[in-house]
């Protein structure tokens, strides 16, 4: 254990005074091993302790009461902090200090300790023999951890009563040499441009030590172990021992012939001594960038091409180019650029952005026959400017060749679309004009032909070897295929090359109007009241024609027939409008045609005759038409009115017959009485069906015989016990049970039960009419049946089982075996 450094109030240093024991102010002792000590004015000394080592380190209460009762503050000792190393090997626990107060050979004590490392967090580190006052430690310290801890003294009684101010005790964790460094990142990435000077930074790397950096155990001091690869030299790189920054430290480094660089850096403590420090290492990966020290350079110096003619967006030749520098970098992207050779811009030189080659294009249509061949010069150079020093090469130009192949053109017309001007109506075969193309292959001997390509209304016809077009029909400009005083008609040129080739031209002819068309009367229908009065027919005309040939108008009347002008009158109102109106007091309701002629102000002018249809009728006191008056205006008459009213009448009449006829027979329909009210009923309704015949196979039967005869009196009696089972039997009838007239649910069943009750005993009860049916089951049937019994030649049939079948079959069995008796 290290011997402790005692300082004397005032913070003095007594450095080399050996001293054993002290007391302080009222006898408080303070014990130390072996410590050196030079007692100060105003205290005490006291005998050694001879007790064997370890010895004890009394330590002084600061403030003590006098005599007056009054405390004051005396030079006490200050007490030096308890140095204790990390990672002691023990034995555990281990003393450090011993507490006494004067006091304890008058009274006992009791001695604690307070803090980080006694009752807080990390628990029991430190513990006091609360008897003797000595202090351990209970295990290994980690300075890394606590750095050093503040503890309390406390001395109290057997009661718990204070009996010394508390004390403060200072422990010092002493650093050991016990973690390496370590780096921030286990790899660095760093970059560094090619053919930069020495003395260039690189870039930084950093570890760090756990332990006291302010002694030798946490000074790191770093140094390069290895470098991969070592070219051009091994020792390209050095680091700065202490920052760990990294820099150039000789010339040329080329990308182009080393990209990347490994370095092993190792950090070391103990400042770097590699026989006590302990020692990390990291790697430092260092990549060379890339600059623009390579110029692009042509693969060849000259490069030929050919396209054919009027061709855009080709590509006519692929230059390559070689470039040192990294790839799809600015440093390798080239820019090509046509010096010469195209002063009409007809090529432009693009990058393929994967290849870098250069791919000349038409971007302007060339004509074989005014270009047959170009020669360009095209340079190239990179995106990035070239690194300062670096000079262009010769390569960097080259020469490029293209030749234009000779195509077959499709002739055109020179002015298309071509406009010509000519009144309508020209008569068929008249000649338009000449609307003929050119052929641009002027070293070629070809013939061009003309042909329609589009004339919607089939007015035009052009020559097939000169272009001359002449009218086919009459040309109309009020045509529907005529917009805006404009026919359009569309013409195909071809030659006869190989392949053929052919061009199209559009002719436009504007049609001058003429006056061609006679005027219209608008309206064609009006009314008008059969007294005159302020009321009139406003009318007009349209004409198909354009100014001047339509208005102003003149609106007349005709001489013939005479009653028009008896009876109308026509006023002009404006060049445009007139105004029809009755020239006589009064005109009988009805229709009339009035013919007035409408002239134009065309050259010469057109007229013509319209003829507007005038309903007169009788008006009300607002001028309006009433409604029998417009009824009688349109020719009918009062009887006629009054033979109307009436046929509907009837017909009506006759539609509520049909439904009241309907209404009723659906009404007798429901009024049938049923067993049950149909209130009452619960169940589903029982449906009486007529008489059902039988099958195909009793088509020839006589169904007369199942039918009851209308009277009994012409049937002779018979013998007792022998009857006839197709007719009814002659006698009383059963009572049967008369139905409620107001049945209850309950009752139901029992009227039911009571009624065949009285069936089964009633003899002229059916089913006697329908024994012949079950006596027929139709020709070549293999089963028996009913009347198969009584032809029976067994003379020992037994029938009585047709008892067990009810009342009915009872009879039959009594009949047949009775019948074989006799």
């Amino acid at each position: 254990m290290p011997k402790s450094t005692g300082m004397l109030h005032g913070g003095r240093e007594n450095a080399g005074v050996k001293f054993s024991s002290c007391v302080g102010t009222k006898g408080t002792q303070y014990e130390t091993n072996s410590m050196d000590f030079k007692p100060q004015k105003g205290k005490k000394v006291v005998a050694l302790d001879p007790s064997p080592p370890p010895k004890d380190t009394l330590l002084p209460w600061p403030q003590h009461q006098n005599a007056n009762g009054l405390r004051r503050r005396k030079r006490d000792w200050v007490i030096p902090p308890i140095n204790v190393p990390e990672n002691s090997r023990g034995p555990f626990p281990q003393q450090l200090v011993r507490i006494r107060s004067d006091k304890d050979n008058d009274i006992p004590i009791r001695y604690s300790i307070t803090g980080v490392g006694a009752d807080q967090p990390p628990m029991e580190v430190f513990s006091i023999d609360s008897m003797s006052g000595r202090m351990y430690v209970t295990r290994p310290m980690d300075r890394e951890e606590h750095a050093s801890y503040h503890l309390r003294a406390h001395a109290v009684d057997m009661n718990g009563n204070k009996v010394e101010n508390p004390i403060d005790l200072y422990i010092y964790v002493i650093d050991m040499n016990d973690n390496r460094p370590e780096f921030i990142n286990q790899v660095y990435n760093g970059s560094v441009d090619e053919g930069s000077k020495p003395g260039t930074y690189v870039m930084t790397v950093t570890a760090n030590d756990a332990d006291d950096s302010t002694t030798a155990n946490g000074m790191v001091r770093y140094r390069i172990v290895t470098q991969t690869p070592q070219s051009p030299s091994q020792n390209m790189f050095t680091i700065n021992s202490e920052t760990g920054d990294i820099v150039t430290v000789a010339a040329g480094l080329d990308r182009e012939k080393v990209q990347q660089y490994t370095v092993i850096v190792q950090a070391t403590d103990m400042e770097g001594n590699l026989n006590y420090g302990l020692s990390n290492t990291a790697t430092a990966i260092i990549t060379v960038t890339d600059v623009n020290d390579n110029p692009p350079e042509f693969t060849a110096s000259t490069f030929a091409g050919e396209v054919p003619e009027n061709r855009v967006e080709t590509v006519v030749a692929n230059l390559t180019v070689m470039d040192r520098d990294q790839p799809h970098s600015p440093n390798w992207n080239a820019v090509y650029r046509i010096i010469s050779g195209d002063p009409s811009g007809h090529f432009s030189v693009r990058t393929d952005p994967v290849t870098n080659e250069g791919m000349v294009t038409v971007v302007k249509a060339v004509d074989y026959e005014l270009n047959r061949a170009f020669m360009l010069t095209v340079m190239v150079s990179n995106q990035a400017p070239l690194a300062s020093g670096i000079q262009m090469s010769f390569q960097s130009t080259a020469g490029v060749t293209i030749s234009i192949m000779d195509i077959n053109e499709a002739p055109y017309f020179p002015s298309n679309h071509k406009l010509i001007r000519l009144e309508e109506g020209v008569p068929p075969g008249t000649v338009l004009t000449t609307f003929s193309a050119v052929d641009p292959d002027r070293f070629m001997q070809q013939a061009v032909r003309y042909s329609k390509l589009s004339d919607p209304a089939s007015w035009l016809h052009i020559n097939a070897t000169n272009g001359q077009i002449t009218t086919a029909a009459v040309l109309d400009r009020e045509s529907l295929y005529t917009k805006n005083n404009v026919y359009e008609a569309t013409f195909l040129a071809a030659d006869n090359g190989i392949p053929p080739a052919s061009g199209t031209g559009t002719l436009q002819i504007y049609l001058i109007d003429i006056n061609d068309n006679a005027p219209e009367l608008l309206p064609k229908e009006a009314q008008i009241c059969e007294k005159p009065n302020l009321n009139a027919i406003n009318i007009t005309a349209a004409d198909a024609d354009v100014d001047p040939n339509i208005g102003p108008y003149v609106f007349e009347l005709p001489f013939v027939p005479a009653a028009v002008r008896k009876n109308w009158t026509i006023t002009r109102l404006n060049g445009d409008y007139a105004q029809l109106s009755l020239r006589i007091l009064y005109l009988e309701a009805g229709m009339y045609d009035v013919p007035i002629i409408v002239t134009d102000s065309g050259n010469p002018p057109l007229s013509n005759t319209s003829i507007i249809k005038v309903k007169v009728c009788p008006c009300d006191d607002n001028g309006d038409c009433t409604t029998i008056g417009a009824v009688a205006a349109a020719g009918l008459g009062t009887g006629a009115i009054v033979a109307i009213l009436i046929c509907i009448l009837i017909l009506l009449t006759m539609v509520l017959l049909f439904v009241m006829w309907m209404k009723r027979r659906e009404k007798e329909r429901h009024t049938k009485q049923l067993l049950i009210d149909p209130e009452d009923d619960v169940r589903d309704n029982i449906l009486k069906y007529d008489e059902e015949g039988g099958g195909e196979e009793d088509q020839d039967y006589d169904l007369s015989q199942l039918q009851q005869p209308e009277a009994m009196g012409h049937v002779p009696s018979k013998a007792p016990g022998v009857r006839r089972v197709d007719e009814r039997p002659v006698g009383a009838e059963p009572q049967y049970p008369i139905r409620p007239m107001v049945p209850h649910p309950g009752d139901i069943g029992d009227f039911i039960n009571e009624g065949l009750r009285a069936a089964d005993n009633d003899p002229t009860a059916p089913p006697y009419d329908s024994l012949l049916v079950f006596d027929y089951e139709g020709s070549g049937s293999t089963a028996g049946s009913v009347s198969s019994l009584n032809s029976s030649s067994s003379g020992d049939q037994d029938y009585d089982y047709l008892n067990d079948w009810g009342p009915r079959f009872k009879k039959l069995a009594d009949m047949y075996g009775g019948g074989e008796e006799d």
